[in-house]
């Protein structure tokens, strides 16, 4: 019996660790084809060597979601590949808790860049693939942090999370029909994320936080349940968290 993931052509940012990582072995596991993307092609190489000895198909290549052409550049190597895309996922993120007052600019510049731009990227880079096919499912990772808050000093990340739920609802109006939208919103999850705070106060905050930290596996399951709805069925949103967690 099929599990409506099997064959599928996975399209997958910030997959060399974390919850791009769990998500594309998890997939491949259930027979889908993962095209991965992230900055570390060691990384990416190890993980596509281990896929593809377990009998996966995968491939990857080295990308910087802040750059709009790296991101058009794994879509087509994905159509290249396996001849079409069927979800892109996108999950590329970083985190840098601090308070506004420390005026750390520089890390919400690369925030926005990574968080919200890289979506767009990725959605730009999709779109025209699912438009011609007349079907696709755009999967973009959000946080808790875009439904509340996280304080203290998670503000302009809270506002890159609120950001990418705004636009995967708009995205789900405007191109709706044919073409899937899910918002995952996980909590504390077991990756590297919680490393991404320069301001060492806020950093041990956050490691005392992720303490109760979930496994990326758990997250991965979320994402295949969206994928394996029939076509007519369309998952909006799922808020994951560690039962412990509060917020």
């Amino acid at each position: 019996m099929s599990n409506n993931i099997q064959g599928k052509v996975v399209v997958i940012t910030g997959a060399s660790s974390g919850l791009g990582e769990a998500t594309a072995r998890h997939l491949a596991a259930l027979g889908a084809h993962v095209v991965l993307g992230a900055r570390r092609q060691d990384r990416l190489d190890t993980i596509v060597r281990e896929i593809s000895a377990e009998g996966g198909k995968a491939v990857a290549l080295a990308v910087d979601v802040t750059r709009r052409e790296d991101l058009s550049a794994l879509v087509d190597k994905a159509v290249q590949t396996f001849g079409r895309v069927d979800v892109m996922i996108n999950n590329a993120g970083l985190m840098a808790i601090s308070p506004i007052n420390e005026l750390r600019v520089d890390e919400w510049d690369r925030m926005i860049d990574i968080n919200v731009k890289g979506v767009l990227y990725g959605i730009a880079a999709a779109l025209p693939v699912f438009e011609k096919q007349r079907s696709g499912h755009f999967i973009n990772i959000s946080s808790v942090a875009g439904i509340k808050v996280f304080s203290p000093g998670g503000s302009v990340y809270s506002g890159t999370k609120y950001a990418v739920r705004a636009i995967s609802d708009g995205l789900r109006h405007e191109v709706g029909g044919d073409i899937r939208t899910t918002t995952i919103e996980p909590g504390a999850v077991e990756s590297e994320l919680k490393f991404g705070s320069g301001h060492q106060p806020s950093a041990e905050v956050v490691g005392e936080f992720y303490k109760k930290a979930i496994p990326a596996a758990s997250v991965a399951r979320a994402i295949a349940f969206a994928i394996e709805q029939p076509a007519d069925v369309d998952i909006n949103e799922i808020v994951l968290r560690p039962t412990a967690q509060d917020f």
